[in-house]
C-alpha cells in the first residue's frame, strides 16, 4: 500500500500542471481554483485503483480531471464572477512578459463564457493533443472531436472580440 502511495504522489507530482489547468480554465477565483484542485486530487486518489497502465497515466488524468471539474462545476451550480477576474498577477517588469500575462489572462477570462464540454475542448486543444487524443480524453468520435473543437474555437474567437480583449 505504501508504495502504491508513493507512486501515486510521485505520479500526482509530476502531472500536477495538468490539475492547476484544469481548475483555472474551470473556476475563475482562486479559492474555487483550490477547492477543484483538491476535488481532483481525491477523484484520482479514488479512482487509482481502476488504472490499469493501458494508457499514459496523464491520459488518464485528462480524463479524471475534466469529468471531476465538469461535475463539480454543476455540482456546486457555481456562477461566474466577473470582479474576480480583475486580480493583479505579480509579474517580472518585462513589457514582453506583461503582455504575454495579459494576453493569457484575456484568454483565461473569454474561457469563462463556454461551457464545460467547450472548455475541455479548449483545454485539450492548448496542450497540443491531436484529434485523436481529444476524442479519446472526451469519449466521443475523432470527427466529433474535430467539428467541436472548430465550432467552440470560433465561438472564443467571437467571445475576445466582443470583448475587444486586445488580441
Amino acid at each position: 500500500m505504501l508504495d502504491t502511495q508513493k507512486i501515486f504522489l510521485q505520479q500526482i507530482n509530476d502531472n500536477k500542471g495538468i490539475i492547476h489547468k484544469v481548475a483555472k480554465m474551470y473556476m475563475d477565483n482562486t479559492l474555487d481554483q483550490e477547492d477543484l484542485f483538491q476535488e481532483i486530487v481525491m477523484q484520482l486518489w479514488k479512482a487509482y485503483p481502476s488504472f490499469k497502465g493501458t494508457s499514459k497515466f496523464s491520459t488518464w488524468m485528462y480524463r479524471v480531471a475534466l469529468n471531476t471539474a465538469i461535475l463539480f462545476f454543476k455540482k456546486d451550480n457555481k456562477k461566474v464572477d466577473k470582479v474576480s477576474l480583475n486580480e493583479q498577477v505579480e509579474i517580472a517588469d518585462h513589457n514582453d512578459s506583461h503582455e504575454k500575462e495579459e494576453k493569457i489572462a484575456y484568454l483565461y477570462k473569454a474561457v469563462q463564457e463556454l461551457n464545460q464540454i467547450e472548455k475541455a475542448l479548449i483545454f485539450l486543444f492548448l496542450e497540443n493533443q491531436s484529434h485523436r487524443e481529444i476524442a479519446q480524453n472526451l469519449g466521443i468520435s475523432e470527427v466529433n472531436a474535430r467539428v467541436k473543437l472548430n465550432r467552440t474555437k470560433e465561438k472564443l474567437q467571437q467571445i475576445i472580440k466582443k470583448n475587444s480583449y486586445g488580441f
